[in-house]
């Protein structure tokens, strides 16, 4: 990574804390063994798939909290340039809009501007990936019963920021010389999901016409 990228993707730009795994836990091994498998250059395809011998939530917690981390990180490089003049509505292009919803303040999926959806979302993420009772980190706690559809909520949603920064921010991503590096983070996540079947096509319909 060049030095004028590396100051890109620096602390101050993160868009949030990173979530981090504990030293000694099962999670943080396979976390380490995913980043391993990345770093060593191995196809992507074959990265993602669900090692031998390994449960299945765990493999898939450990991706989320990654894909947090470094969404929210991408996010983090183009925000100044997100702002509710440059994006007044949360969309991927004219064929696509988002509208939030949490059942606390926005019962029913309302409009808002980009950067405000961006908070929102991360915020509910944050809460999500730190809530004990779905992302649980002592060893011998079982993951509760609708873990998997948490999941798919929450890469559904991540899934939407790489669909606004690529069509309306990617501009300023080039301009960064960032795109090599978003483009294998979202090649990452795109081959992830698909190996274990979390997003529906539909859904991937704004970057996959």
């Amino acid at each position: 990574m060049s030095i004028a990228l590396k100051q890109v993707f620096n602390k101050d730009k993160t868009f949030r804390p990173k979530r981090k795994f504990e030293p000694g836990t099962q999670r943080f091994e396979l976390h380490k063994r995913a980043q391993a498998s990345l770093n060593s250059g191995v196809d992507l395809k074959a990265a993602v798939q669900l090692p031998s011998g390994e449960d299945q939530n765990d493999w898939v917690a450990v991706h989320v909290v990654d894909f947090f981390n470094r969404i929210n990180l991408i996010y983090g490089t183009i925000c100044e340039f997100c702002t509710e003049q440059t994006c007044p509505v949360m969309s991927g292009g004219p064929k696509y809009e988002y509208r939030w919803q949490d059942d606390l303040k926005y019962k029913k999926p309302t409009a808002l501007p980009a950067p405000q959806y961006m908070n929102l979302l991360m915020d509910w993420i944050e809460v999500q990936i730190n809530n004990e009772d779905i992302f649980p980190t002592c060893v011998g706690v079982p993951f509760p019963k609708n873990f998997l559809q948490i999941c798919k909520k929450i890469l559904c949603r991540l899934f939407r920021v790489f669909v606004h920064v690529y069509i309306h921010h990617f501009d300023r991503v080039i301009v960064m010389g960032a795109e090599a590096h978003v483009n294998t983070c979202y090649k990452h996540f795109y081959y992830f999901v698909t190996e274990m079947n979390l997003i529906d096509r539909k859904e991937l319909e704004p970057l996959f016409p």
